[in-house]
């Protein structure tokens, strides 16, 4: 994939974040020369130029059937259409590199069954919002694409 940079004085990695799905996998993509700038390695910490030329080679997803596991949760509302859960600290919350099970998604595919919105695509169904893995709150996932695709809104 190639970018062409319409900002400036953005780091790279966040200004890439949005093609590699978070900024610890831009960050991982940039270390291991996965990005270019210009033709060139880049660091995480480059201000992006306008107009700078940026290469991303994404690899492509090693199996994205995800495992549904038996792991307990805090759940704080849940009917038809979505589910409400107080998701713990140090819990992450799809799978992702270095986190292929023990998730948050992978308790839902157990708890919910294929009831979970397919909007999130397989990787991360029925999520709304996200929360970091050391951050713990209350997180909503959509139990259908109705209630995916309704608009919510996160309070830090």
């Amino acid at each position: 994939m190639v970018i062409v940079a319409d900002s400036a004085g953005v780091r790279l990695d966040v200004y890439i974040t949005a093609y590699a799905g978070s900024r610890n996998n831009a960050a991982h993509l940039i270390n291991s020369e996965l990005v270019t700038v210009n033709q060139k390695p880049a660091r995480a910490s480059y201000k992006v130029k306008l107009g700078d030329v940026i290469h991303l080679n994404l690899p492509e997803p090693n199996d994205s059937t995800i495992v549904s596991e038996n792991i307990s949760l805090d759940i704080i509302y849940e009917d038809d259409d979505l589910v409400v859960v107080n998701k713990s600290k140090g819990m992450v919350v799809h799978p992702a590199p270095g986190h292929p099970s023990g998730t948050l998604v992978n308790a839902l595919m157990f708890h919910c069954g294929d009831s979970l919105s397919s909007i999130g695509g397989e990787i991360r169904p029925g999520i709304v919002h996200r929360l970091d893995k050391d951050t713990s709150g209350l997180i909503v996932a959509a139990k259908n694409d109705v209630s995916s695709s309704a608009q919510f809104s996160t309070c830090r």
